[in-house]
């Protein structure tokens, strides 16, 4: 486990002096061929997408998917560090990338070093690190999903305190516009295409859907951005503004949709419906293994590549939600050791 650890920690470092930006992930992607290639592992790759499978690979048996992204954020300017420095001050591993999803992401790859060589597993085992998940991109998980394996179901590392999440919420963007008629401020003409979205934002602001996932909670729906008018003696005729809806189990996004166009005047369009709610029924044999270790469940507020795996999944890893994306990023030592250690007695109830 400390060889696993030390190679883990290592590849992560690396992966820290390396930007690697959604888009712009192609020399972290060369680094992981170097990897595996130094590893006497056989590796694909597609754009910025790299992926292996067990030695011992058999198309008869069903097969697991580890995956883990490594794009990143762009630093944000309250950075006191150098963000791909890679350097480790007490227990803590500083950088970019470190927490989200490095950390996770090497674990991973050390799990899946740990079972390439065995034979007679009951599944085979797939590794993949994608890119542009940080932007739900389109070049990532998804562009490749056909080129992999039929995949049983999937372990998707993201920084959760090795806590598991059984269900993540999807996420879809609304656009909308609220039509009025142009007239002078000063005068009764015209109709406030202001005016006119506030009924709509107040029905957002209150509406609650009727059931509510065992997982998962409510819908929520957040007005986040608004948009109106150019001058002060004009009355708008248009007002544009945007509405985060995070998705449950409980409605499928066609029947959410459907429910907002039936009570807003608005024009409401999606800008995508790929980010779907996902999940793990809770007798899955991975969800058992987590009982059975005190593994603690929960539904996950967030988005990631879980939304667009087409199989039962759960997101877990090393490393704390609440540092991602924020001012020197950070991860411990010991959390990548706890990550490789979790994911291996998991995957050892299954396989």
């Amino acid at each position: 486990m400390k060889e696993l650890s030390g190679k883990a920690i290592e590849l992560l470092r690396q992966f820290i002096t390396i930007p690697s930006f959604s888009r712009e992930e192609h020399n972290t992607a060369a680094a992981l061929e170097v990897f595996f290639e130094q590893e006497g592992i056989p590796a694909q790759r597609k754009g910025n997408n790299v992926w292996a499978l067990n030695k011992h690979f058999d198309a008869s048996k069903p097969s697991i998917l580890l995956n883990s992204h490594h794009d990143t954020v762009k630093p944000n300017s309250q950075y006191t560090r150098d963000p791909f420095e890679a350097s480790i001050a007490g227990e803590k591993l500083y950088g970019l990338g470190s927490n989200d999803a490095g950390g996770p992401l090497v674990s991973l790859i050390a799990t899946f070093l740990h079972f390439y060589n065995k034979e007679n597993l009951k599944y085979n085992i797939v590794v993949a690190a994608t890119a542009e998940e940080e932007i739900s991109g389109t070049e990532g998980i998804e562009s490749i999903w056909t080129l992999l394996p039929a995949i049983d179901f999937a372990i998707v590392g993201e920084p959760t305190l090795c806590e598991m999440a059984i269900a993540e919420k999807g996420l879809m963007v609304l656009d909308c516009i609220a039509h009025g008629k142009a007239g002078h401020a000063a005068r009764e003409e015209g109709i406030n295409a202001i005016y006119e979205a506030i009924e709509d934002i107040n029905w957002f602001k209150s509406y609650q859907f009727p059931k509510v996932s065992t997982t998962l909670g409510p819908v929520k729906m957040s007005v986040t951005i608004i948009q109106a008018g150019q001058q002060h003696n004009v009355v708008p005729a248009e007002c544009r503004f945007t509405v985060d809806v995070r998705l449950t189990d409980a409605y499928s996004m066609e029947e959410v949709l459907a429910t907002i166009q039936k009570h807003c005047k608005s024009e409401i369009k999606p800008r995508s419906i790929r980010l779907k709610p996902s999940g793990i029924a809770l007798n899955h044999p991975l969800v058992v293994a987590a009982k059975k270790f005190n593994i603690n469940l929960y539904g996950s507020p967030t988005t990631s590549d879980q939304a667009l795996i087409p199989t039962p999944s759960v997101k877990i890893g090393p490393g704390d939600s609440a540092r991602s994306h924020s001012a020197d990023e950070f991860i411990y030592v010991k959390e990548i050791q706890q990550g490789i250690e979790t994911y291996i007695k998991l995957l050892n109830e299954i396989i």
